[in-house]
């Protein structure tokens, strides 16, 4: 057991714990959004978040209300081709917006209590990770895309591919790089589609335009969808194969820029090839599950991936959140020798333990280290914080200085009050 243990969370030596300390969070680039949303999200924190309120606990709290929203869509069509009442609709609406809202806050509030730390950056790359899988299954929900199951996976694998490439862009060149068009403008697009859908029914997304070819609003949605996400991807890569600031044009830890190709590669071509092969309607008749499931192996190898990122470190190709995939592969390949509908219960719930185990390891190391909370803030008899910052200086880490991006957001690490934090 101690063997699987670490195995899937290894023990970060005393050098990557002493660079992640070290690391100072760098981005560029404006949205559109972003600069009309300020000054709501100065006000939220100036106004409504109580100043003991830790910026990981508000993450979580953001997170948790999009995953059990989105669970609810989930739970009126696990196959994405039932009809929805409106209130889930309206619900999952409002649990993405109070998500991108203290999603968007944390790190005001962190500079506030003076408990910026680089933990909580990777808390929070490490919560939009999970939510990137909640917040494009929930938009195949509301348009009833399970009748096009294809274009179904095929979203859901754009879109932890894309969150995927904007760290791998970042671990190549240093710097977080965001477009006019990026988080916050997908989120708010969503969020009107659920509404949409709950004023007007998910089944007006079937209306047909152009009825003669069967053109309907759904393949609209997904074109500039897909449209969007080619852009940005082609945008990532070539900053990827052109701007490494390592020796002779490698990554930030001196490594090959191709080296994070390959976990991605082996999630995306086992969660397309399983689907795909598989003999029997189960993944199509229950694609939210099977969907979330391969969503969560994305979401940890991108957490490695950012620990690799902040700690100038080799990323790891092969991880033990494969044996779930791995799972359902050889099941296909040796003629479904158990049914495949109990396996992908037992890869999802070996992948969540995986993930789950992965995270508070990590964050439990980190933590200690820095001699922190992970999700409080501490405060001493008289009522004043005792900060992160304090606790650094009597444990002798070293310090973070604040450093403005020129994108109007400002990170976990190193985060200006009167900015947002970056939301990839």
């Amino acid at each position: 057991m101690a063997v699987m243990l670490s195995a899937i969370c290894e023990k970060l030596s005393d050098r990557k714990l002493l660079r992640l300390s070290q690391h100072k969070y760098s981005a560029s680039g404006s949205t559109l959004l972003d600069p009309l949303m300020q000054p709501f999200w100065r006000w939220f924190v100036d106004r409504v978040v109580p100043i003991w309120w830790s910026p990981n606990a508000m993450t979580l709290v953001g997170l948790a209300s999009n995953i059990v929203t989105a669970c609810i869509l989930v739970h009126y069509s696990p196959d994405a081709k039932q009809g929805i009442p409106w209130w889930p609709l309206l619900f999952c609406a409002i649990g993405l917006f109070v998500y991108q809202t203290l999603d968007a806050c944390d790190g005001k509030q962190a500079r506030r209590t003076k408990t910026s730390t680089c933990l909580g950056e990777l808390f929070d790359h490490g919560c939009d990770a999970v939510s990137t899988i909640f917040v494009s299954l929930s938009v195949c929900l509301a348009v009833d895309l399970g009748h096009l199951p294809a274009l179904m996976v095929m979203l859901q694998v754009m879109a932890v591919a894309l969150f995927y490439m904007a760290h791998w862009q970042t671990y190549v060149t240093g710097e977080l790089r965001f477009a006019k068009f990026d988080v916050t403008e997908a989120q708010m697009t969503i969020i009107i589609i659920l509404l949409v859908s709950s004023m007007f029914g998910t089944s007006i997304w079937t209306y047909e335009i152009v009825p003669s070819i069967g053109l309907d609003l759904r393949y609209i949605v997904m074109f500039i969808t897909a449209f969007n996400a080619v852009i940005i991807g082609c945008r990532y890569f070539n900053a990827i194969l052109t701007q490494g600031i390592g020796k002779n044009g490698s990554s930030v830890a001196d490594t090959s820029i191709l080296s994070p190709f390959i976990p991605i590669f082996l999630a995306v071509v086992s969660a397309l090839t399983i689907y795909f092969k598989s003999p029997s309607t189960v993944f199509e008749d229950h694609i939210a599950l099977y969907l979330i499931t391969f969503g969560l192996v994305t979401a940890k190898i991108t957490c490695k991936l950012v620990v690799a990122q902040m700690s100038k470190s080799e990323i790891t190709k092969l991880d033990t959140v494969f044996i779930g995939p791995l799972l359902l592969f050889l099941n296909q390949y040796f003629n479904e020798t158990i049914d495949e509908y109990i396996l992908l219960w037992i890869a999802y719930f070996y992948t969540i333990l995986d993930f789950l185990y992965y995270s508070y390891s990590t964050c439990t190391q980190i933590a200690t280290y820095l001699k922190i909370r992970v999700l409080s803030i501490q405060y001493d008899r008289n009522n004043k914080l005792m900060t992160h910052s304090r606790q650094n200086s009597l444990s002798n880490t070293p310090s973070q200085t604040s450093e403005t991006s020129t994108n109007g957001r400002d990170g976990r690490g190193s985060r200006p009050y009167n900015l947002r934090h970056e939301k990839r």
